[in-house]
């Protein structure tokens, strides 16, 4: 489907989904973070309550993953392009500001932020190529940032991958964490051109991203992992979630088992896309009709890095279903919801 066939309003939609999804999967997945198994019973009552519009409650706080989400989406509507430069600053003036309060960035993050500052940004790309002993971070720090790339490029698919691998190079320079943020991006834009009223044909949608991420796994020779381990690792995860979603309603251990559910890209970001096609039918655990608050809700019940990859299922989820299709109530409950919405305005604004 070509951006033609789009409607103007259905784009505009999308772009507050993506960014308002991803926001609300971080925000109701941030309590759960790193608790190991969440209780399907209180998970269900928590949500059950943010859905009740008479619930009270203080705002949710969001983390580091939507403080980074923001810092790119407002250096692509200032510049109406990618600048890494401009990019990285925002980076490291959100991490040094006096404003935002702890946002729980990983050690390796802080590390990478301080030695940008300290060089004044002399080199943006080297920081990041020195953690790790040199091998640079795979974690999913670069993937869940994307969803601004994925809509703001929309159109020009190519131009997506190359601002997706730049802007992820900032803090992410493993192979498994580029190749994560790059599968993140696709599965964003194969949903930014689905349309929400016409039943999504999971199995296809698993096949076109194997048949992309297949022309990105390429061997390096300078990569240690992909000469000693499996040089496909995202496409044979793809064929996993294929066989996953077949079978219909499977335990939780086995998806866990399959796919993971940690802070590698790898243990994340198929997980996450996985929740957000599982989620198209009921799951038996999860009681609601809503599409988007499923896949939310499910990606949480797994535990483990929930806010993160929430937060990638929401950005999918909501790419697909559109702002309107997003409970108001739940929208409510989290931090700096208007703003993220006006920004999402904002970026479809500032679409050439």
């Amino acid at each position: 489907m070509s951006v033609a066939t789009l409607e103007t309003a259905i784009i505009a939609s999308k772009f507050r989904g993506a960014l308002v999804g991803a926001l609300i999967g971080d925000c109701l997945g941030a309590p759960f973070d790193q608790d190991g198994r969440v209780s399907k019973v209180i998970l269900q009552k928590y949500f059950d309550k943010m859905e009740d519009p008479s619930f009270k409650s203080p705002t949710k706080s969001y983390t580091d993953d939507t403080v980074m989400t923001k810092a790119l989406t407002e250096s692509l509507i200032s510049n109406r392009s990618l600048n890494e430069l401009d990019f990285a600053k925002r980076l490291v003036g959100n991490y040094f500001s006096v404003e935002e309060p702890d946002r729980s960035y990983g050690s390796y993050t802080t590390t990478i932020f301080q030695k940008l500052r300290n060089s004044k940004f002399n080199d943006i790309w080297l920081p990041a190529k020195e953690v790790f002993n040199g091998e640079g971070s795979l974690g999913s720090g670069g993937a869940t940032r994307v969803a601004p790339i994925a809509i703001f490029c929309h159109s020009n698919y190519d131009l997506m991958l190359k601002c997706v691998e730049k802007c992820t190079k900032l803090t992410h320079t493993h192979k498994l964490g580029i190749n994560g943020a790059l599968l993140q991006a696709i599965a964003v834009n194969q949903s930014f051109y689905n349309l929400p009223n016409v039943p999504l044909n999971v199995d296809k949608f698993v096949t076109d991203l194997i048949n992309k991420v297949a022309n990105l796994e390429k061997i390096e020779s300078d990569n240690a992992y992909f000469k000693e381990e499996d040089p496909t690792p995202y496409s044979n995860r793809l064929k996993k979630i294929q066989y996953l979603l077949q079978r219909g309603e499977v335990d939780d251990e086995e998806v866990i088992a399959k796919l993971g559910n940690g802070e590698e890209a790898l243990q994340s970001v198929p997980t996450a896309l996985y929740c957000f096609l599982r989620s198209e039918r009921p799951v038996k655990t999860v009681k609601t009709e809503n599409k988007f608050r499923r896949a939310v809700q499910y990606s949480i019940s797994l535990g483990g890095n929930t806010d993160t990859i929430a937060s990638m299922a929401g950005a999918i989820s909501g790419a697909y279903h559109g702002y309107e299709y997003i409970n108001k109530s739940i929208q409510s409950h989290c931090e700096r919801l208007e703003e993220t919405i006006q920004l999402a305005d904002r970026l479809h604004s500032a679409v050439k």
